[in-house]
């Protein structure tokens, strides 16, 4: 990340505009403090992040093995600390974001305490989410550039210098872009579109939107989910596009997800005008049955059908039902109706992690808009290692293999884990990614709730060997000894919070007299 900003020379002719009063003030202070400061908005982060994720769709139209990933991050914390991570581990950010969930947002940032993933949770928690992690983010750009102007000021000679320089010069961001889900819009479309700025305006580029009803909305692996007519959805999508327009952030990116998979019901019936229509499609799914004016009763909703006079299915929660069999066809309608109409990319929720399944349905959109890209969901509410052994278990039984030495009813059992179909799931698992990404038309890759389970596991680690017989050895070797091992730099959390940096200010602001927290007897050195 080449910086771009005002030249050293430039800051030192507006130091000289005012005269000695800024004596004080050393241009070259002033030029790292920008650098680290690249990012002065949301909107300049929404704008950066969204050019990186056009770049990397048309990549990946170019080449499927070109796919990108998201983890969910509900703590600026946690994000923050996962793109270190990558940056430790892989040398880059490329392809690699950050996904913001409703899930993560109701379950642990919800004032009202942990709530399922109904659209319950505060509207304002998830735009304060993003400005978060971006804060967080930008923190450590602060901390590690900081760490960069250091170790060039103690570099021995010029060699040395020029390399810390080109790392200076050539440094790359951990600013990544975010998928922030806006569940079903919260409420009208007005409602959507003022949601929808507010995410916008902390930096989110691209937002996720759903075509649930907002004050029916279930989370996409439970049963009770109720969809909406496309006409509907489709202005929720214009309310974040002129949103996006409105802020000047003209390649803003929308996610369209379809739970018609899963979903049974339908609080409307669609208007339509004539036969054919999205309306009418929308409407030839209902479950119906044929009645005539001499059999209908009190109250009765009818519409019609092909000629025919047709009674929905209605439920005593007033709802209307579909037809049994009908989620594909629903889901790739859908799909194909939000491409058309303004969404830039697809999420069809599924509830199991199957290759052919997804396929097929995007092969069947791709029929029609030949581009279509999907984000998936690589969820934890899969179990996937059951759902991977039985397909492997019906594949062998389709090519005629031996299968009685398993029951397909009890394969997460672990007296199977060490056999030659847990291998060949568990292989299918590893490499699922770059397989959906060639076979399935799955650009984004997503994992909504993983930092909520590692949290909870080490968390439940920690306090079985602290508070158990292990003691302080069960912090010490299970968690201190295992980060210094493996690198990790928040083993220097004092480093991590911003104490070496306040330092540097302190050297800016008050010279020699600057008192400093990392002297010798700063117990962060015993880390170094």
């Amino acid at each position: 990340m080449p910086y771009d900003g005002t030249s050293i020379d430039a800051i030192n002719n507006l130091k000289a505009e005012n005269g000695k009063s800024w004596d004080a003030i050393n241009p070259e202070h002033v030029q790292r403090m920008r650098m680290q400061n690249r990012f002065k908005t949301g909107l300049e982060i929404a704008q950066y992040t969204a050019d990186i994720m056009r770049k990397d769709m048309a990549a990946y139209d170019a080449d499927s093995s070109q796919y990108t990933q998201s983890l969910g991050c509900w703590h600026g914390f946690i994000g923050q600390q996962k793109m270190i991570a990558i940056k430790k581990h892989f040398g880059t950010t490329k392809r690699k974001y950050l996904y913001l969930s409703g899930w993560m947002i109701a379950a642990l940032r919800s004032e009202f305490g942990p709530l399922p993933d109904q659209s319950m949770h505060e509207k304002t928690s998830v735009p304060a989410l993003i400005e978060e992690l971006y804060t967080f983010l930008r923190q450590a750009d602060a901390r590690e550039l900081a760490g960069l102007f250091r170790e060039l000021d103690d570099a021995p000679d010029t060699v040395s210098k020029s390399i810390i320089q080109s790392k200076i010069d050539n440094y790359e961001t951990h600013v990544v872009p975010i998928i922030a889900d806006i569940d079903a819009g919260f409420g009208n479309p007005e409602a959507t579109y003022l949601l929808a700025k507010k995410m916008i305006e902390a930096g989110a580029c691209a937002l996720q939107i759903e075509n649930q009803v907002s004050d029916e909305k279930q989370c996409g692996h439970q049963d009770g989910k109720v969809t909406v007519p496309h006409e509907d959805f489709l202005q929720k999508i214009r309310a974040c596009r002129h949103a996006f327009l409105e802020l000047g952030i003209d390649n803003g990116i929308i996610v369209a997800r379809t739970d018609s998979l899963g979903a049974g019901l339908t609080k409307q019936i669609a208007v339509t005008k004539e036969q054919g229509d999205l309306g009418d499609q929308y409407n030839s799914f209902l479950d119906c049955d044929e009645v005539t004016l001499d059999t209908m009763k009190n109250g009765d909703i009818v519409i019609k059908q092909d000629g025919k006079l047709m009674r929905p299915k209605r439920l005593l929660s007033n709802l209307f039902q579909f037809k049994e069999g009908t989620g594909v066809d629903r889901c790739v309608l859908d799909s194909i109706t939000s491409l058309q109409n303004g969404a830039d990319m697809i999420w069809i929720e599924t509830e199991k992690p199957h290759i052919g399944q997804i396929g097929e349905m995007i092969n069947r959109v791709r029929k029609v808009v030949s581009n279509a890209k999907l984000v998936y969901n690589n969820s934890p509410s899969f179990n996937w290692t059951l759902n991977f052994r039985q397909q492997v278990f019906d594949a062998w039984v389709e090519e005629g293999k031996d299968t009685s030495s398993y029951d397909r009813a009890k394969l997460m059992s672990v007296e199977y884990d060490d056999t030659e179909l847990s291998e060949l799931a568990d292989n299918k698992i590893r490499t699922f990614q770059a397989d959906a990404a060639r076979d399935a038309g799955i650009f984004h890759h997503l994992i909504t709730l993983p930092t909520y389970h590692t949290a909870a596991l080490s968390t439940d680690n920690l306090a079985k060997d602290y508070f158990g017989a292990e003691g302080m050895l069960g912090y010490v070797a299970g968690v201190q000894r295992k980060e210094i091992r493996q690198g990790i730099a928040c083993v220097r959390h004092q480093n991590m919070s911003g104490s070496d940096m306040g330092d540097d200010h302190k050297e800016y602001f008050a010279g020699e007299a600057a008192l400093k927290a990392a002297g010798e007897d700063n117990t962060m050195n015993q880390f170094n």
